[in-house]
């Protein structure tokens, strides 16, 4: 996913309100952004500053590379894409109204009784189905499109399979906790959703957290993950107030364990070194009415980040940072 960001908010992060975790169960934000900074003085020092991201021409790149990534039947679901090759899914005409694809009987487990509405970014048929994608959606400040096919590698590696397999590892840890997971797709539909869609899945769940996956495709040399947070939005459909404070909360503790697990470093490109970032312009959150982040999960545009994406151990990684976020946030 790429794109500029005219309403990142530069400020730091306010302060948690929930009281201190103990460190068994997480790492405080505090400590995580300390070891970002130690992180950034003993890091690589050849990234490059602070250059702009890619232009937005680049979420095309999947088809420009020349790739055609296959999508993953629904009966892969929870078989994580280690081999990156996937099978044929386009079962269906995309239009499935606003459903979620449902996770297996929840476990009994400290997350038993909530919900977690995941979000796999972009759609490995997206590319197909250009003009379905391209048609304008209401997000309540302005029109925008449906959906993109997303960013990729260099190599061809699309950004929409890489959010579908960590978001399967994801599900699987959050099962294990005793959660209900649901996905707004699972490879189980020809393209989409569009963005006002996955907003109105996690808002029919009732979604005690919704977490949408992605991965950036901004310029060589732009490395790391960002959180990216709801802005404060009352316009047309979109009325974001009540949900800023928690989502930035979920942001947190979700930067903290993803920085502390992958061992990644906060983007050096936006967030001012935070790994937060603040958006006022994403369907996905502006039509949310409850607690919801997006995560690039690095930058698949650089060839470092691109070799930690392409890495089936360190999508385990990812996903477990993602999780143990989450599992931390609605554990209080």
């Amino acid at each position: 996913m790429s794109y500029a960001f005219p309403d990142s908010d530069p400020r730091p992060p306010r302060r948690s309100r929930r009281g201190p975790l103990t460190v068994a169960v997480v790492a405080p934000v505090a400590a995580a952004l300390a070891g970002w900074l130690v992180w950034q003085a003993v890091a690589d020092s050849g990234d490059g500053g602070t250059p702009k991201a890619a232009p937005p021409s680049q979420q095309q790149s999947s088809a420009a590379a020349g790739a055609a990534p296959a999508s993953p039947t629904a009966s892969d679901r929870d078989k994580p894409d280690d081999a990156d090759d996937g099978t044929d899914g386009d079962k269906n005409d995309g239009n499935q109204g606003d459903e979620a694809s449902s996770s297996a009987p929840a476990a009994t487990g400290p997350l038993k009784g909530k919900v977690v509405v995941i979000d796999p970014g972009h759609n490995p048929g997206n590319f197909r189905h250009t003009a379905e994608i391209s048609r304008l959606v209401d997000i309540g400040t302005h029109r925008k499109e449906c959906d993109t096919t997303g960013t990729s590698t260099n190599a061809g590696y699309a950004e929409a399979q890489f959010t579908l397999d960590v978001s399967r590892r994801l599900r699987a840890l959050l099962e294990k906790q005793g959660a209900t997971v649901r996905f707004t797709q699972d490879g189980d539909r020809a393209w989409g959703p569009c963005v006002d869609e996955r907003a109105r899945i996690g808002n029919k769940a009732g979604a005690d957290a919704v977490v949408s996956v992605h991965a950036d495709g901004s310029a060589a040399g732009n490395r790391g993950f960002h959180v990216i947070l709801p802005g404060s939005v009352k316009a047309g459909a979109a009325d974001t107030r009540a949900i800023v404070g928690p989502s930035r909360e979920l942001g947190e503790r979700i930067a903290g364990n993803f920085v502390r697990v992958t061992g990644s470093a906060p983007s050096n490109y936006v967030g001012n070194g935070t790994g937060l970032v603040v958006r006022r312009d994403l369907g996905g959150l502006n039509l949310s009415t409850v607690p919801k982040v997006f995560i690039e999960c690095g930058n698949m545009r650089d060839s470092k980040d691109a070799a930690l994406v392409t890495s089936g151990a360190w999508r385990q990684k990812a996903a477990q940072g993602i999780s143990e976020g989450i599992v931390s946030f609605l554990r209080g």
